[in-house]
């Protein structure tokens, strides 16, 4: 097993003795001498598991389980006492501990535990990674994922090509668009899959917080700093930490995660230890990033950093040929959800579907479709079931549905020319208008004269 165990006992023989058995078993086994030490060491590096004698002077047994329940609240902890210590045990039970062992200590008995708690905590993690792993192939539970467009072809070759390796991703596209759905399937395709997968939205958190949330922070580092608390790209462990709207982070927490994505690194907020990190990161935006260096608003290096390998998630207005399928799994969804039994959408009410522009993206699709089956009294949902702005969209014919990839970039075309026109030809403006990054608006005019 590649799990690591904290030993800490203050008599020298039996804490070398039982680190050798366990290091005899494969485990990975640092020995300390007291609880400050042993404190020092999780600080430093995430445990597994900790085995500790209860009386021992300075810092005993029961203070480090409260403190290591703070500080590293996923490493278990087994208790080491004497027969007429048991008040002691029970009340380290109640504290949080995870077992004991009596004294004499019986190393066959103490690697019986430390096994059974690995395995049960790898057990929970695999069914974890499962129940994810079927939302993302069952219709009923995932999401963006759904299209058989040749721009999600192209995405899903893209994840099963980077996912086995550990180079960091930039994921960029308009809200709404399935970023994270993305990051997870990364995640969850990987050998990090039982590991955690860490979301943090970076616009949702004010930067006084955020810099604490990422890197952590030890007590009385600020005001309410009242105990240690491990950062997020610590908790990740060898997992993955998604930052989401990275585009909104402040520029000095930008410098910060830039060293620590370089040295793989951190210094918590208010300690002069730096702490490592072995978590891969997953960054996404809706921002121009390339207009956000331009503009100071964003670090060049990190960029190049972030975007190893960039994903661009194209809008749904982009993809109109997955709208069917989408429509479809979402009708499933909220069959089960509200109870409901419809049995799809009428062919007409599709065509306003398809024709709507959806600037919320997928998020505005599954709502409509949700309200739809709220108002609807039928067993198919029909035009009138639709929101007013939808029942107003232009819908697409017969004919244009059998080629929506070509209707999709005429339209797309005339809409690019009207703009740079708009612009005087200047593309740099027309792509800022459009929402879209200078490099974008090129790989679409060439797309556009390759169909033309």
């Amino acid at each position: 097993m590649n799990a690591r165990v904290l030993v800490v006992d203050d008599e020298a023989t039996a804490r070398d003795e039982l680190c050798e058995a366990l290091s005899d078993e494969g485990f990975k086994v640092t020995g300390v001498g007291d609880g400050e030490s042993a404190l020092i060491a999780a600080s430093s590096e995430s445990f597994d598991v900790c085995i500790s004698d209860i009386r021992m002077p300075g810092i005993d047994g029961i203070e480090l389980l409260r403190r290591l329940r703070d500080s590293s609240p996923e490493t278990m902890v087994i208790m080491v006492t004497a027969f007429g210590g048991m008040d002691s045990a029970i009340e380290a039970l109640r504290l949080g501990a995870t077992d004991y062992v009596l004294k004499p200590v019986l190393f066959e008995d103490v690697l019986a535990k430390v096994r059974r708690l690995v395995e049960g905590r790898d057990l929970a993690r695999q069914v974890r990674t499962l129940r994810r792993s079927l939302e993302l192939v069952d219709p009923v539970a995932s999401s963006g994922m759904i299209g058989e467009s040749s721009s999600m072809q192209q995405i899903t070759k893209i994840i099963s090509k980077v996912a086995p390796t550990a180079s960091n991703v930039l994921i960029t596209g308009e809200s709404g668009t399935g970023k994270e759905l993305i990051a997870r399937s990364i995640h969850d395709t990987s050998d990090r899959a039982r590991a955690p997968f860490v979301p943090i939205n970076c616009a949702a958190i004010p930067e006084a917080l955020l810099e604490s949330e990422l890197f952590g922070h030890v007590k009385g580092a600020f005001t309410g700093a009242v105990a240690d608390k491990e950062g997020l790209l610590r908790a990740a462990g060898d997992g993955t930490i998604f930052l989401d709207e990275i585009g909104d982070m402040p520029m000095s927490v930008q410098a910060k995660l830039l060293r620590a994505i370089e040295n793989h690194e951190i210094q918590p907020v208010g300690s002069v230890r730096r702490v490592e990190i072995r978590a891969r990161v997953i960054a996404a935006t809706h921002r121009d990033l390339e207009h956000q260096i331009e503009i100071n608003e964003f670090r060049e290096d990190l960029f190049y950093r972030l975007a190893v390998v960039e994903i661009e998630v194209p809008s749904l207005r982009d993809r109109r040929e997955d709208i069917p399928l989408l429509v479809e799994h979402f009708v499933r969804k909220y069959n089960r959800e509200l109870n409901r039994n419809c049995q799809g959408v009428e062919s007409s009410a599709m065509r306003h579907l398809i024709g709507h522009p959806w600037r919320g993206n997928i998020r505005e699709l599954e709502n409509t479709i949700e309200r739809a089956l709220i108002f609807s009294e039928s067993d198919l949902v029909t035009i009138d079931d639709l929101p007013v702005p939808v029942q107003g969209a232009r819908p697409f014919e017969p004919e244009d549905i059998l080629n929506l990839q070509h209707a999709t970039r005429r339209f797309e075309s005339d809409h690019i020319d009207r703009v740079l026109e708009m612009s005087g030809g200047d593309k740099r403006e027309a792509a800022k208008r459009m929402g879209l990054s200078l490099s974008t608006l090129y790989r679409k005019l060439e797309a556009i004269r390759e169909i033309a």
